[in-house]
């Protein structure tokens, strides 16, 4: 599956996931039938996400005749997907709508105790990519692939405090207080 198209990686950094401690889970498990002359084929999808719980995290789709050839080419597509996430004190810097097809998902900071509050599918991404303190909602569809990819979509567009602050020129302050003039 082309996750370049599906949620623009093209604005990301690729990651060395060798020096990564990933872990994964599988999301979702999907049968497909296809009705032929001779009865039905069946085949199956997953979606599977990594990540090392620290703001790295990769998801990925694939297909197999069986479910554990399913999990294996989607676990392969997550890790050659990792990207890094802006993650401040356990949650996201600011509020933010990641689009996929017709599903929307409303991502917004939370203060520390709040926890997640998602649906599993985007629990497990936001879990994995290392947020501990978040409120989401699902707008739209809630299609299992459209909620993941839509999910990533939102932690892409994710900018750190100091990125936007150098965009718009700003030099960050500093936080020593400026020494004093002894007069004579």
């Amino acid at each position: 599956m082309n996750l370049e198209k599906m949620v623009g990686l093209k604005r990301r950094e690729r990651v060395n996931v060798q020096d990564l401690d990933l872990q994964e889970t599988v999301i979702n498990i999907n049968r497909i039938s296809k009705v032929v002359k001779g009865g039905k084929r069946f085949k199956f999808s997953s979606i599977v996400v990594v990540g090392d719980m620290k703001g790295y995290v990769g998801i990925g789709y694939g297909k197999g005749p069986e479910i554990a050839d399913a999990i294996k080419k989607s676990s392969e597509n997550a890790r050659k997907n990792v990207t890094r996430i802006n993650v401040i004190d356990g949650t996201i810097p600011h509020e933010v709508v990641g689009k996929c097809s017709a599903s929307r998902v409303l991502m917004k900071p939370a203060s520390k105790g709040t926890g997640i509050i998602a649906t599993g599918k985007i629990r497990a991404i936001l879990e994995y990519a290392g947020i501990r303190n978040i409120l989401t909602k699902s707008l739209g569809s809630n299609t299992a692939i459209n909620l993941v990819f839509a999910t990533l979509d939102g932690l892409l567009k994710l900018k750190s405090p100091d990125w936007i602050l150098k965009r718009r020129g700003i030099i960050k302050a500093n936080t020593e207080k400026p020494k004093e003039k002894v007069k004579k």
